[in-house]
């Protein structure tokens, strides 16, 4: 089998990293797969392959090559429902004006129009049931792959559009994202993410202007789509480094101050978290005193304190937090409490009480805010963190706290 035959196999196979070593050893990348006599690239492309397909572009496989059906690989991609698909064969070229822009935004367009189950039904000829999917990306949104008589769409092309449009700074209306969104009225999929987004990156007073007009909209999802993209204004552009709004977000006190709906008021307390400063304002206690945990959860960061230490009003919330019948709850207080350096002695009590909770993480975190209270009771907590679970993750940093604090009173000692 030639270096052609080894590509294509490695192709249908899904190998992308020999895939990596033969295009490397000189394979073209536009080799043909004669089952199909279409470039791999469509091959991975159907396949729902992202490393595949970005290697064989990184390697300049012509996703702009026009096909015998007068699509190209990169229109097909985008047919294909798959964000993430489209961008990992996206051509830099296809930004510049001219006809493959304009033919790229016409089909992401139509197909932004398109039902993927009527459009399986209609491909197949069969009545269903279409098979779904649920699906995580990598940023951690959620999208669903649709399946019928062999044949596969995700249902990603409002999401494709938006972040061309963005990509392309082309200026989609607020109307229309919020439009968009409603398609997919959940803030962890991928369509109500992008929208999100691309608002949050224009960093403009008329955007937030927009959101903040449905502040008293009566339709619950409006006021989310809009505290959501209020949020995403505060806490800017990650890539470029601009947050303009973070000393706006305190404008959004009286808004969550009468908003009863708890997905829109979780979303606005986000928001209110990145003010450098609320004043006095009372925010964490009416959290604090709510009936749902999710709102709970936000108290700790938006409790009254200043540099003497917290009020004797938010202390007694805060360990009242560190009781809470909701774990979730706990294990915030606990990881607030644990940056705490206030002088408040009840801090270390509380601390040590979270050293028994039921979740290894919060018993972690606990015993690390005693030892950074150079409080000698970590020593003998830090037994009951117990053998590690697989599924913590990264959790080092909190682990070497007792090991710090030894060290200082080591030093100490010899100081002394």
């Amino acid at each position: 089998m030639g270096d052609a035959g080894r590509l294509v196999a490695a192709v249908r196979s899904g190998d992308a990293e020999q895939v990596r070593e033969l295009l490397d050893a000189g394979a073209d990348p536009d080799t043909l797969d004669e089952s199909t006599d279409l470039p791999v690239l469509c091959s991975a492309i159907a396949a729902y392959d992202e490393p595949v397909a970005e290697a064989l572009v990184e390697y300049r496989a012509d996703a702009l090559r026009r096909l015998p059906d007068g699509t190209t690989p990169l229109l097909r991609a985008v047919e294909s429902g798959s964000l993430w698909l489209m961008w990992a064969v996206f051509p830099e070229v296809a930004q510049r004006p001219g006809p493959a822009r304009e033919e790229l935004l016409d089909r992401a367009r139509h197909w932004a129009r398109t039902d993927p189950e009527a459009e399986l039904r209609r491909r197949t000829g069969l009545p269903g049931p279409v098979e779904r999917t649920r699906l995580e990306d990598e940023t951690g949104c959620w999208y669903e792959k649709l399946t019928l008589g062999g044949q596969t769409l995700h249902d990603g092309h409002l999401a494709i559009l938006t972040s061309l449009e963005a990509k392309l700074r082309l200026r989609t209306p607020f109307g229309e994202l919020l439009a968009r969104a409603r398609a997919h009225p959940d803030r962890d999929h991928q369509t109500w993410s992008e929208t999100v987004l691309a608002l949050g990156r224009r960093l403009d007073d008329e955007t937030w202007a927009a959101a903040e007009d449905l502040s008293r909209d009566p339709d619950p999802l409006n006021r989310l789509f809009a505290a959501d993209a209020l949020l995403s204004l505060i806490v800017g552009d990650p890539v470029r480094g601009d947050q303009p709004f973070p000393d706006r977000a305190k404008e959004l006190v009286p808004w969550a101050g009468r908003e009863r709906d708890v997905e829109v008021l979780d979303v606005l307390l986000n928001a209110l978290t990145w003010a450098e400063d609320l004043g006095t304002k009372g925010v964490g206690l009416r959290c604090a005193a709510h009936p749902d945990p999710r709102i709970r959860s936000w108290a700790p960061e938006l409790l009254d304190a200043d540099e003497d230490g917290l009020s004797p009003q938010s202390l007694a919330a805060l360990l009242a937090l560190a009781r809470d019948p909701d774990a979730d709850v706990r294990a915030r207080t606990c990881h607030w409490l644990e940056h705490h350096r206030g002088p408040e002695p009840e801090i270390g009590d509380a601390l040590l009480e979270l050293t028994r909770d039921e979740r290894q993480l919060t018993r972690i975190h606990a015993v690390a805010g005693l030892a950074h209270r150079d409080d000698p009771r970590c020593v003998e907590a830090e037994a009951r963190i117990g053998p590690l679970e697989a599924d913590l993750g990264e959790v080092e940093p909190p682990l070497l706290a007792v090991r710090y604090y030894r060290r200082r009173q080591e030093e100490q000692k010899s100081e002394g």
